[in-house]
């Protein structure tokens, strides 16, 4: 046999014989199709005159205690960090309820999914709080007591929260039995007390500024009190879940609040913050069609265009 015959007889390979090579473009195909950077989005003027009704009622949202007071001390900082946690989902109560009754019968599933992803992010924040952050800055004041009105306030709101999922999970089995409207009036039934925790909560760790065990600045004890509250804000959306919780929450931030202050708030490179979108959001992608943001910008609500 020649050299030549060799060469001719070598079986020819396909394309088929190279996996990778499909999966590229089938990848590239989900993406342009599935991410939320491609959905449309049309921005929305909050400022203008007649403008459409946005996440920001019925309600309203937190103003942090660094832009209305100007402080700096670890508390107050602390507490900021928490305001902007919850406007997020502050944002997504009102984006769930402003859009509810005007649900199409095609977009049910998707409402549902978005939904459910607001509470498992209000439960996984909650059950965070209670167990790792409120011990920890117990041990820091020395103080078992300050968290007494806030274990109160998670009570008065938990019964309703677990009925609006219960409904939600009824809904996503029978489609068809969803009513927007109820699922507003189970909302309104802990709207009251959902928005006061949120609001004092904030009000609560501000003032443990003042407290007479509030470690100096400058102490092992204010740097420790102050990396507890950095790593508990940085892991507390992210061990929520990655695919659901993340994009849920980077999709309510309004980057345009307080001056813009907060824009480049929470510090994450803007190429991990944009594949945690993009990437990590596609795969639900089209619950976030309800989000009331988008690159960091209020936009209009989805099912009020």
């Amino acid at each position: 046999m020649t050299p030549s015959t060799a060469i001719k007889q070598q079986p020819q390979r396909s394309i088929l014989d190279k996996p990778i090579l499909i999966a590229i473009p089938i990848l590239i195909g989900l993406f342009l199709t599935r991410s939320p950077f491609f959905m449309s989005a049309p921005a929305l003027d909050l400022a203008a005159p007649n403008a459409q009704p946005w996440a920001d009622t019925p309600i309203a949202l937190v103003t942090t205690p660094q832009y209305e007071t100007n402080k700096t001390d670890l508390f107050t900082t602390g507490a900021t960090h928490m305001a902007l946690l919850h406007n997020a989902i502050l944002r997504g109560f009102n984006s769930v309820y402003q859009q509810a009754p005007h649900i199409k019968p095609a977009d049910i599933p998707n409402f549902i999914g978005y939904s459910l992803t607001w509470h498992k992010f209000v439960v996984s924040h909650h059950d965070d709080e209670e167990v790792t952050l409120f011990p920890k800055v117990e041990q820091v004041l020395q103080d078992t007591a300050i968290w007494e009105g806030t274990h109160k306030e998670h009570e008065a709101f938990l019964g309703g929260l677990a009925e609006f999922a219960k409904y939600l999970r009824a809904a996503q089995a029978k489609p068809d039995s969803f009513d927007g409207a109820e699922l507003a009036r189970i909302m309104d039934g802990f709207r009251d007390s959902f928005a006061d925790h949120f609001h004092s909560e904030i009000q609560t760790i501000a003032a443990l500024a003042d407290h007479p065990n509030a470690p100096t600045l400058g102490t092992p004890e204010a740097d420790l009190a102050a990396e507890t509250f950095k790593a508990w804000g940085k892991n507390t959306v992210t061990k929520a879940g990655t695919l659901d919780v993340v994009p849920f929450f980077l999709l309510n931030l309004d980057g345009t609040a307080e001056e813009g202050k907060w824009e480049n708030w929470p510090p994450i490179p803007a190429p991990v913050k944009w594949g945690l979108v993009n990437i990590a959001g596609a795969w639900h992608a089209r619950w976030w069609q309800f989000s009331s943001c988008a690159g960091g910008k209020p936009r209009k609500l989805y099912a009020l265009q």
